[in-house]
């Protein structure tokens, strides 16, 4: 029936957006990939939506949503983070580039830099865990894979487009992009319960904290364009946080 397979191919596009990201995020593209990261978000949000407003959920739907965000949400935000770790250390690398040894394992990037895949291993253990865990239907727990990958792709568009001498020493440091990278794993797998924006009723009561951060996002980015990104997301999982100690537990 070509009803239950709308959603199915909006994941499908997801998909096809992330693998276009990969091949521009490995020709150093950082713009592109986060661009079509973003597109392959977009998809992912409506296709959920279609399949709850069709009514033609499914566990095929399920596994294949989450086989795009590894490729989408996982492994181009890893990609992205090797090639800010590689251009981090170029200068270093290039001048100890003579001392190798001519073997296998002689690679033609510093091995440092492998560790900004980190991200994509966490990735795809949050995604295998939120398969087989019936807790976040109305809520997360753990950062889920598009927001990290939002984060992640926020740090080029600032160094490109926001590139005050602060901004770069900070984003251009080995070890700040080290922590980030261990941070988001951490984070996508820690037991903290986040909201989901996903409205059952448009009730102010009910929504409060949704409708404040919606406007608090869009209020940020006005006011910092690309360095909200990273500001939008912290603060989400500060508000989850606040909202869980306050008593107002975010829905499970």
């Amino acid at each position: 029936m070509l009803k239950k397979q709308v959603p199915n191919l909006i994941t499908l596009l997801n998909l096809l957006s992330g693998c276009i990201g990969v091949i521009l995020a490995m020709q150093n593209n950082l713009v592109g990939a986060a661009i079509f990261v973003g597109l392959g978000i977009f998809f992912d949000f409506f296709d959920g939506l279609a399949a709850r407003s069709l009514k033609v959920q499914s566990e095929l739907g399920l596994q294949l949503d989450s086989l795009a965000d590894l490729i989408t949400s996982g492994l181009v935000p890893g990609i992205v983070m090797f090639q800010l770790m590689k251009k981090s250390i170029s200068a270093e690398y290039e001048m100890t580039r003579e001392w190798g040894s001519g073997s296998v394992l002689d690679f033609n990037f510093p091995v440092f830099a492998l560790l900004g895949l980190l991200i994509t291993l966490g990735s795809a253990y949050r995604l295998a865990k939120f398969n087989i865990d019936d807790r976040q239907t109305t809520s997360f727990i753990g950062l889920p894979t598009p927001a990290n990958a939002i984060f992640i792709l926020s740090l080029p568009l600032i160094l490109i487009y926001q590139s005050e001498a602060w901004v770069l020493d900070l984003i251009l440091n080995k070890w700040f992009l080290l922590a980030v990278s261990v941070l988001s794993c951490f984070m996508l797998n820690a037991e903290i319960p986040l909201f989901a924006l996903k409205f059952k009723n448009f009730s102010l009561k009910d929504n409060w904290y949704r409708f404040a951060f919606l406007i608090f996002a869009l209020a940020t980015l006005v006011l910092f364009q690309y360095l909200a990104l990273p500001i939008i997301i912290i603060s989400y999982v500060l508000l989850s946080v606040i909202l869980n100690f306050s008593g107002n537990k975010v829905e499970e």
